[in-house]
């Protein structure tokens, strides 16, 4: 099972809009897979028009009341939810326990082998919940969207990736995507460079353009592949599975 984290401090970049398309478009393509709603907001579960304000999830799992298959919903076929929870805005809240990473770590060993991808949808900010996310993670998607704001931030994610490689002794693959691509603005072109002048051998191949659809269905509770039939947000995330598939890296066009 690949365990999958999609993390970005800052808001506004696509961070649920990556977790729910992603793993909606590996179900399709027939892999069993599970998203884990890490922000105590919910928005993965309201994407994928689930989210119930009473429900039990990933929060309770964290403290040990609860297994993955219990808290578990079925949200699309081979696509599984495991909720926020309302209890995670107080795990938010602690101080820390290393019993809830190794609580975490135990319960995805558990269906490990009846899961292909397990996908992670973190909140904007650092903390507890990201500490504990990267202790579990095998590989770590950073979604950058095409301005230079976004720019600024991605030193310190990659800091924090670094830090937890070396408190737990791991390599984490990560990867960076593009996202709110404009193809006519100069400025998303240049920004592209930039992260492929950075990160030549992480910059996933598929640019996300900036699409009303992928505005637009989360407020139906649906994904690109669901909603207005063929649009661009379907292509261009079914083209990023693809590639986070076969790890394959944008390379500039000479």
């Amino acid at each position: 099972m690949r365990t999958v984290a999609v993390i970005n401090q800052k808001g506004g970049v696509g961070k649920t809009t990556t977790t729910a398309n992603l793993a909606h478009a590996f179900a399709i393509k027939g892999y069993s897979v599970t998203g884990i709603d890490m922000d105590p907001q919910g928005h993965l579960a309201a994407h994928w028009g689930c989210y119930r304000r009473d429900s039990h999830g990933v929060d309770k799992v964290l403290l040990g009341e609860k297994i993955i298959p219990q808290v578990a919903i079925s949200a699309r076929d081979r696509l599984h939810l495991v909720p926020a929870g309302e209890g995670l805005k107080e795990i938010e809240r602690g101080n820390g326990d290393e019993l809830l990473a190794n609580r975490l770590n135990e319960a995805l060993s558990q269906v490990a082998n009846t899961q292909d991808f397990t996908f992670i949808d973190c909140p904007p900010a650092s903390g507890l919940l990201i500490d504990y996310v990267l202790s579990v993670a095998d590989e770590v998607i950073i979604p950058v969207a095409a301005d230079y704001l976004a720019l600024r931030g991605l030193s310190d994610i990659i800091e924090t990736v670094k830090k937890f490689e070396k408190k737990f002794e791991k390599k984490f693959t990560f990867w960076v995507v593009v996202t709110r691509f404009h193809t006519r603005r100069k400025l998303s072109w240049e920004v592209r460079d930039k992260l492929l002048e950075y990160f030549p051998d992480n910059l996933l191949a598929t640019s996300i353009r900036e699409s009303s659809v992928l505005a637009e269905c989360p407020g139906f509770g649906k994904t690109a592949f669901e909603y207005k039939g063929a649009n661009f947000g379907a292509y261009d995330y079914a083209s990023l599975a693809r590639d986070l598939l076969n790890g394959e890296c944008y390379r500039e066009q000479k």
